[in-house]
């Protein structure tokens, strides 16, 4: 259990109250059932977090990160803080690429990729080097302290490596980032989401979505690790090439934007390619509602969601009665051997 104190000396300005706006719900939501939540205190502006002996600072914790949301640094942390028990193992051994938004939500964000210094000794680093000669030590972000110092730096969405550490160029999933061109809806992303479910389905390969928590879907599978970064980025290109000449007048998989054709949805399977990076699941977005990038059933999708429905102050619940649907793509068993599709 982590233990608090003030870094303050004299007690910073509260937060105005606003019993009908998001911060408000996150605090009522009910997420007590949640396994080892830490309570972020509602006052001072910076405190310190000791987790036996792993002292994490958080400062400026009164910061409005969604002003007209009302949504603090504070409350952005006690977010991570509930759903870090189901976030945390979709991340562990992986390396972090750092999307910093020192002023919100709104503000303008610069990546970084190298962990900064100082940082406290107790963060783990990822050795990667890269084809321009650099060697970068990324963070890896595998607890609650990590994860903790990682979002007080002004992180607002988590962007993970494909591959984990100790194999960093053997990634052990592919994707598909459904993302519409101009005029096109979100029905038409949920219809794309769901061919490409049967295209997958066809090949014998288990598929899962989610929210990008922003306009679009992504589809992951989950493969054995084996076939090199730029082997996998070809296989998700020559499906994606597939699926829009099956489709043609709905989906799109050009990558360059003045070519692609509007009131379509485009097919991205470049984001596979080597360094590339997406929002992670559970993330929270930079958008206007703060929407987060949420795990959904095949079902929901069929259905019909809507994506503002899956926001800060709506997910922990939502993770409370359902458990972490993406459970499946953390287990060995069931993974795809691309070596064998097709």
């Amino acid at each position: 259990m982590a233990k608090s104190r003030s870094t303050e000396k004299s007690a910073g300005a509260r937060k105005p109250p606003g019993a009908n706006d998001v911060a408000d719900t996150m605090k009522t939501a009910a997420v007590t059932k949640l396994p080892r939540v830490v309570t972020i205190p509602t006052e001072p502006r910076d405190l310190e977090l000791d987790f036996g002996g792993r002292v994490v600072r958080l400062t400026n914790l009164d910061k409005l990160f969604w002003p007209e949301l009302n949504i603090t640094k504070r409350d952005l942390l006690q977010y991570y803080a509930h759903v870090a028990p189901f976030l945390l193992p979709h991340l562990a051994g992986r390396a972090m690429v750092m999307k910093r938004y020192p002023n919100g939500a709104h503000g303008e964000f610069f990546f970084m990729k190298r962990a900064p210094s100082p940082r406290p000794d107790w963060i783990k680093t990822c050795r990667i080097p890269h084809g321009s000669g650099n060697i970068i030590d990324f963070a890896i972000i595998d607890d609650l302290p990590s994860l903790l110092w990682v979002i007080n730096l002004g992180c607002i969405d988590l962007n993970p490596w494909y591959a984990r550490c100790d194999d960093y160029d053997r990634p052990d999933f592919l994707h598909f980032d459904l993302d519409p061109v101009p005029k096109a809806t979100f029905d038409q992303v949920i219809e794309t989401a769901l061919l490409v479910r049967r295209g997958l389905d066809g090949l014998g390969m288990p598929c899962y979505a989610k929210t990008t928590g922003s306009k679009g879907i992504h589809v992951y599978i989950p493969i054995q690790r084996g076939p090199l970064q730029k082997e996998v980025w070809e296989f998700a290109k020559s499906f994606a090439l597939g699926l829009a000449a099956h489709a043609p007048n709905l989906v799109t998989a050009e990558y360059r934007v003045a070519k692609r054709p509007p009131n379509h949805v485009l097919v991205d399977y470049n984001q596979n390619a080597w360094g590339r990076t997406l929002a992670s699941i559970y993330s929270v977005r930079p958008q206007p509602r703060a929407t987060v990038s949420t795990p959904i059933t095949w079902d929901e999708l069929e259905r019909g969601v809507s994506l503002d429905s899956f926001r800060i102050d709506t997910v922990p619940e939502r993770l409370q009665k359902l458990g972490d649907l993406w459970k499946p793509l953390l287990a060995q068993r069931g993974r795809v051997d691309l070596e064998r599709v097709g």
